[in-house]
């Protein structure tokens, strides 16, 4: 069976290269049902973009690499798009937006897209094998127990990375790329949250706050979750995507505040209180205990000297900790790294080396930040693809 066009992965990026292909086009996926993640995705609202989407909420070896699609469809676009569709929304915070409804209104308007440009849709079926000959490409699938064999002359990869596993998640891509002489760069969860081997923050689990954290990258000021394996929450997720074993995280428990000048203030008003008291003010009281213990704060507030209390201020505004890892794939939103875009253009997301054959969304090294980037990257880098299919189509030639 020929197609000019086939696209390995029903999810986010898949559909929209679908839409913009055009006819004459299919996309193959082994779920029982198409995007998954987006479904699943912002509680079921699916954070689908972000009001501030722009280069800088991305981590690349190439920094560069992701202004092209970016810039040429953005954030309005899709909103345009989600608009047309007649799909309310809403901004949660930091720009996020959700669906009032379902995350189902996403992929139903996915669906429609692809439709009515033409593109067929097969799910349930594995990819067995995908080879070159060097004028196109061979995939040779399985389906409810029957092999059939593919060609096409545009190859898509849109199977995502490896985040996620009980949702179907694999290493497709990277092995195809790999096997094409397409380089890697090496993957690792990302937006994943932080185990603390020892168990220390069982005792706190549930509590949380809002914090200022960073590990080998950006501040964020978000959220903090303490749970029973760790540390997680938005804040937690953020800095996970820049930080590497062994390295520290810091964290700002009182970003707002001016610790010091409050410690003061409180040392001539609450004197006679003790140190773990007056830090039950200004914190949770789970947590305020737990660092009592943790920082050995004992005595009065009164009998702390101004030196004291600088250094109780520093250890609140920069509480330095050692993650032992993260949970992995198994819970990380995204996977960072991917296929190395070097060896893809900016503009088309097409292989350099190898005509036909492209990479989008998860699959490549591009990876978004929490709130709805990691979406607008699968929806620019769909439609470079998509659109710089559809405009050579009219040269394309089948392969037998």
């Amino acid at each position: 069976m020929r197609y000019d066009t086939i696209i390995l992965g029903a999810g986010a990026a898949g559909m929209m290269c679908a839409a913009h292909a055009g006819p004459d086009t299919l996309v193959l996926d082994h779920a029982k049902a198409p995007g998954e993640k987006i479904r699943i995705s912002g509680g079921g609202r699916c954070n689908f973009t972000n009001l501030y989407a722009e280069p800088g909420n991305f981590i690349s070896s190439n920094p560069h690499f992701c202004k092209s699609a970016l810039s040429r469809y953005t954030q309005w676009d899709f909103i345009d798009l989600v608009g047309h569709h007649g799909i309310a929304w809403h901004e949660k915070t930091l720009g996020q937006l959700f669906c009032d409804h379902s995350a189902k209104d996403i992929v139903a308007m996915l669906l429609s897209e692809l439709e009515k440009a033409g593109a067929k849709l097969q799910l349930e079926t594995e990819i067995i094998g995908v080879s070159h000959n060097g004028n196109g490409y061979k995939v040779e699938t399985e389906k409810a127990g029957k092999r059939t064999t593919f060609t096409t002359h545009n190859l898509v990869l849109a199977t995502g990375g490896k985040s996620i596993p009980k949702m179907g998640a694999t290493g497709l891509a990277y092995d195809i790329a790999e096997k094409f002489g397409l380089p890697l760069v090496p993957t690792r969860a990302g937006l994943v949250p932080f185990t603390f081997s020892d168990g220390r923050f069982k005792p706190l689990s549930g509590t949380a706050l809002p914090v200022r954290a960073q590990a080998e990258g950006p501040g964020f000021d978000e959220a903090l979750l303490f749970t029973h394996r760790g540390l997680s929450g938005p804040s937690m997720l953020q800095i996970s995507s820049y930080w590497q074993e062994g390295q520290p995280i810091h964290v700002n428990l009182l970003p707002e505040t001016d610790v010091i000048a409050e410690l003061k203030a409180r040392r001539q008003s609450d004197g006679r209180r003790q140190l773990r008291t007056v830090l039950g003010y200004l914190l949770p009281t789970k947590l305020a205990d737990f660092l009592a213990v943790e920082w050995g704060l004992e005595g009065n507030l009164a009998d702390q000297s101004d030196k004291a209390l600088e250094a109780l201020a520093a250890q609140i505004t920069n509480w330095e900790l050692r993650p032992g890892g993260t949970e992995g794939y198994r819970t990380a939103e995204v996977t960072l790294g991917g296929i190395d875009t070097d060896a893809l253009s900016s503009k088309t997301m097409e292989a350099k080396a190898l005509p036909g054959l492209y990479a989008i969304g998860e699959a490549v090294d591009v990876t978004g930040w929490l709130g709805g980037f990691n979406f607008q990257w699968a929806w620019s880098s769909g439609w470079a693809a998509g659109t710089a299919i559809r405009s050579k189509r009219s040269g394309a030639q089948l392969i037998d």
